[in-house]
């Protein structure tokens, strides 16, 4: 039998169930007008005379307001509401047409009373009776016993949410719940009991003999998100969580779309708030053009970026795989945008002027550079410094013959007070964007953030790599520490920095606090369901061009508050570095791949604030 047929069988059903109702809710008020009793001959034999108009009003009505499209087992309060919407109708209809026909015997007036509210209760009530059923929750049978029990951290709107959701599951059942607001401790959710606050997580899991919990406080800070982790991890629960906030809000997923617990769920920060008005603002409409669409950061800007509704998204990239992998995501996800996937590099002059006279993008973000500082500070050093510092030259300028009106440099902050190629090159890419702008009308914005969690080329994917091959872990010292934030957040902060400069600004990122390498492997064991005597932590020395601690910001520059809590703009020094561009751009032309040395020297010369280090002593060992 197909869908259609069966769905059709299930509505007639419903409607006759509602005939038969309305029926016998018009005798029902016959009775209830006499007390229960009898009524006179008379009016027993008027509201039999009277019930086919009654029931023929009722049908009509319900059929046209549409009540059987909905299915019973999902019946909630929308589907009251138009039983009681339907059932008023009705109610006003039935005298209306008696009236108009002249009906030569007299209705009690309480009658018509009566029965729209006995037509509501027996229709609602049976909706309401038959989900229980179907649920498993009519006289509190548990409909699928064999399902594992999990207790749910948190008793909020996605709690409620995931509760009812898994009242079907066949996997899991939900057997309590805990949260820290103490006005919902003892209450129930969907017939489960809030047992207390997340501090008697112990006390619940050796009383209910539970495994695994989930977490279901998207909206919680990573504080308080770690603290519940803890507890979990100490209580020996696997642990699940429900999907962010953004994704349940933006209906991506629905609250039981359960994930094992990520590594940014707990060294991320708090949800940032956007000025969704002025993105729109800034991109509704119009062409946006971004350059390295295909890495990490690219793509995860491109996908915020259509939240937006850009009249054409330009994705650029050199490779190939890269460019085709965004391309179908946009095409599998986003079928209503216009997508333009440009394959290019961006230091070829013609091509980028090509591109850019074509699309006459009035929004560019130029994401593509070389980035791991080990690769490029030895034989690829010069690479890094003609990549990094070429690229935004060559796509600043064409944005600028193109009529762009905002252009969007993403740096880093490795170029601050920089000690390897990677971050002098990035500096000297600030500083082309300095000079560049200062020849047009295009605003020039540069934003400079930290590692971002699981990006192309992050410590995060070896980690997990080493971890899968049962260890060790390599860190390369047990100080070393970095500023790490969410793809998401990154991009998304990229963005507001994007609306709020008017040209010239250097936006710094607020990173948070810095994390200790070793102590982002240990939480990567941890959630991999190990320990460290499972898997141990290696060290293996500092690697060329890598230091202990990052700087968020150059001793030199003066920062400023901005109007979000997570952006701070630092001021350059007024032409620092602007008049030598061209000797750095004619460096780069007639040079003939000169050795790292020679590039370092170079750098030296251009920025004074590069110092790099002497060349580490690489050396081994384990944690204790």
């Amino acid at each position: 039998m197909n869908a259609a047929l069966t769905f059709a069988i299930r509505a007639t059903l419903a409607f006759l169930h509602d005939v038969v109702v309305v029926g016998l809710a018009w005798l029902g008020a016959y009775l209830l007008r006499f007390n229960l009793e009898m009524p006179p001959r008379v009016f027993w034999d008027t509201a039999l005379v009277a019930l086919p108009g009654v029931v023929a009003v009722h049908a009509v009505v319900f059929w046209l307001l549409g009540l059987y499209r909905g299915l019973w087992r999902y019946a909630s309060l929308p589907d009251l509401q138009r039983i009681v919407v339907a059932a008023g109708i009705a109610a006003l209809a039935t005298p209306a047409l008696f009236t108009l026909i002249a009906f030569p015997s007299v209705i009690p007036r309480s009658v018509y009373l009566i029965c729209p509210v006995l037509v509501i209760g027996a229709m609602g009530g049976s909706r309401l009776l038959y989900r229980a059923w179907k649920e498993g929750a009519l006289l509190g049978v548990v409909r699928h016993p064999q399902a594992q029990p999990v207790l749910v951290l948190g008793a909020g709107d996605a709690a409620a949410g995931l509760v009812r959701e898994l009242a079907q599951s066949r996997r899991w059942r939900v057997v309590g719940m805990l949260d820290d607001e103490a006005a919902r401790i003892g209450n129930e959710i969907q017939g489960v009991k809030i047992l207390g606050g997340l501090d008697r997580l112990g006390e619940a899991v050796r009383q209910l003999g539970v495994q695994r919990a989930i977490m279901a406080m998207p909206d919680a800070t990573h504080l308080q998100r770690r603290r519940a982790m803890d507890l979990c991890v100490a209580a020996g629960l696997a642990v699940m969580t429900v999907p962010s906030y953004d994704d349940l809000v933006g209906g991506k997923v629905s609250v039981s779309a359960l994930r094992n617990v990520e590594l940014d769920d707990l060294l991320g920060r708090d949800p940032v708030q956007l000025d969704a008005a002025g993105l729109r603002g800034l991109i509704e409409g119009k062409c946006v053009l971004v350059t390295g669409a295909g890495g990490s950061i690219g793509a995860e800007l491109c996908r915020q970026i259509v939240r937006y509704a850009p009249s054409r998204l330009v994705l650029v990239d050199l490779s190939e795989y890269a460019l085709y992998a965004i391309e179908q995501e946009f095409s599998d996800h986003f079928p209503g945008v216009v997508v333009s996937p440009q394959i290019g590099d961006a230091k070829s002059e013609a091509r980028m002027q090509d591109l850019f006279s074509r699309y006459r993008p009035e929004l560019v973000f130029h994401a593509a550079a070389f980035k791991h500082v080990p690769l490029m500070e030895g034989g690829n050093a010069f690479q890094a410094v003609a990549n990094n510092v070429l690229s935004t030259v060559v796509t600043a300028r064409a944005a600028q013959a193109a009529g762009t009106a905002k252009y969007v440099l993403v740096s880093t902050d490795k170029a601050v007070n920089p000690t390897n190629v990677m971050g002098a090159s990035k500096r000297l890419a600030e500083l082309a964007c300095q000079a560049v702008a200062a020849h047009g009308a295009t605003q020039f914005v540069t934003v400079r953030f930290g590692n971002v969690l699981g990006s192309t080329g992050s410590v995060i994917p070896r980690f997990r790599e080493q971890i899968a091959r049962g260890g060790p872990v390599t860190v390369t010292h047990p100080d070393i520490q970095r500023y790490f934030m969410s793809i998401p957040e990154a991009t998304q902060l990229v963005l507001q920095a994007a609306l709020m400069g008017r040209g010239g600004e250097i936006y710094v990122l607020d990173m948070g606090e810095p994390v200790r390498i070793v102590d982002l492997a240990r939480e990567l064991i941890r959630l991999s369901g190990y320990s460290e005597s499972d898997v141990r932590i290696e060290y293996t020395g500092l690697r060329p061009g890598e230091k202990l601690y990052e700087e968020p910001l150059a001793d030199a520059e003066h920062t400023l508050p901005t109007p979000h809590p997570k952006l701070r703009v630092a001021r350059a020094q007024p032409g620092a570095g602007i008049v030598r561009l061209e000797e750095v751009l004619h460096w780069i032309a007639e040079a003939r791949d000169p050795g790292p040395e020679a590039v370092r020297e170079r750098l030296r010369d251009w920025l004074p604030e590069y110092a790099p280090p002497e060349q580490p002593v690489r050396r081994s060992g384990s944690t204790p």
